[in-house]
């Protein structure tokens, strides 16, 4: 007779037949309790599982090893990104540094030019000390990272868009290029969510998120997720996950379930919202310039059109000469001045001295992460209210 486990994986894969993303969102993963019938995934709260003699568990031995909330979880973020299995970490940067844990000492990561700050951190700050070394590159041309592998590289590791300037890499060539020289493709695909790209379908290897953004989407959840493309991946990160043990918690792992359900409509008005932003900003002569990818001028736009099915909710702008940064960032109302994005509501940063506050001033200054430089991560309230609270603050900032 199957466990309940095993029910739940075959569950999930009649599930995962469902062609609809939408409806997946919902119902795939084997979200619904197999013993309860519960509609919603319960909490199982609980360290360890009484057995029912040596060697003979129900499919649970310890919640470090598996638990059947995170197993849900994972279950769905694999369906969701079309991945062999998903892994469910107790932050972002504990899903990166697991994934970063399955290379060598010895090895190279090429990294973006703009990457997220913590990436940046826990390369130059962590596993520097290990042996593992980076190489900063202008992914936005393959071609740059086809000439930076060197005899050390194992891998690339790229956003797209990237953090915080929004450069767009073409991930199917990335990855193309990674794999002819026998390199592991990872991409960090936080701002698009699988709803909008699915960077596995374009050939990569590993998928992580942040899943404390959009995926949970409402500001109340610290979590990081993995998905990867083969089962021989699959079967090397869960032993990093279990034997390093950053795992996500039952609760957290309910909370970011919940979240995904309504992953579908909020990324549709997250989108919409930002669009109307980001042409009023750059209609605005107070804006000096705008980076979002979903400008038809905007450099990497046909190529985001061509592996996404929108341009995400994430823009950064620089104000004309004659305006003050740090004063706009002080004159929001609505918008919140806060870390994070990817909630329901609008946050605004000043990722110089925040987000990449990590990354060298020199680094930040020739990569264009300028002081002056804002990044805006836009919620779900009325546009007109989001924009009414920009351009007051915009008239805050400027200088007399």
């Amino acid at each position: 007779m199957p466990t309940s486990k095993q029910q739940a994986s075959n569950k999930a894969a009649e599930q995962g037949r469902t062609t609809a993303f939408a409806t997946r969102l919902i119902h795939a993963g084997g979200t619904t309790d197999p013993v309860t019938g519960a509609v919603n995934v319960p909490i199982y709260q609980t360290s360890t599982y009484q057995q029912d003699g040596v060697g003979q568990d129900r499919g649970w031995e310890y919640s470090r090893t598996g638990n059947p909330t995170r197993a849900a979880l994972e279950r769905l973020i694999a369906d969701l990104e079309g991945g062999v299995a998903g892994f469910a970490f107790g932050s972002g940067m504990a899903a990166i540094t697991a994934v970063l844990s399955l290379l060598s000492s010895g090895d190279e990561v090429i990294i973006p030019t703009n990457v997220y700050g913590g990436t940046y951190r826990v390369l130059n700050q962590v596993f520097d000390r290990f042996g593992l070394t980076f190489r900063v590159v202008d992914t936005t041309d393959p071609a740059n990272v086809e000439e930076a592998i060197g005899p050390h590289t194992a891998a690339t590791l790229v956003e797209s868009p990237a953090n915080p300037l929004m450069t767009v890499t073409d991930l199917a060539e990335v990855s193309r290029i990674a794999h002819e020289h026998g390199l592991l493709s990872i991409v960090d695909n936080t701002f698009m969510t699988p709803y909008l790209q699915r960077p596995l379908e374009l050939g990569a290897d590993v998928v992580v998120h942040s899943a404390t953004k959009y995926l949970g989407g409402h500001s109340d959840v610290v979590a990081g997720l993995a998905v990867v493309a083969s089962q021989e991946l699959a079967d090397r990160l869960a032993f990093v996950q279990n034997a390093t043990g950053g795992v996500l918690g039952p609760f957290d792992s309910f909370l970011l379930i919940r979240g995904i359900k309504t992953l579908g409509v909020r990324m549709d008005r997250h989108l919409r919202n930002a669009g109307i932003i980001a042409r009023a900003l750059q209609q605005n002569e107070a804006v000096a310039k705008v980076y979002y990818p979903g400008l038809p001028d905007f450099p990497g736009y046909e190529v985001n059109r061509r592996q996404a099915s929108g341009a995400g909710a994430m823009l950064s702008f620089e104000l004309a000469p004659g305006y003050d940064a740090h004063a706009f960032l002080a004159s929001t109302r609505l918008v919140a001045l806060a870390e994070s994005l990817g909630g329901v509501e609008s946050l605004v940063c000043h990722p110089a001295t925040m987000t990449h506050a990590a990354i060298p001033k020199e680094e930040r200054d020739r990569v264009g992460i300028t002081d002056g430089l804002i990044r805006l991560s836009v919620g779900i309230e009325d546009a007109d209210d989001i924009l009414a609270d920009i351009d007051q603050a915009i008239a805050a900032a400027k200088e007399a």
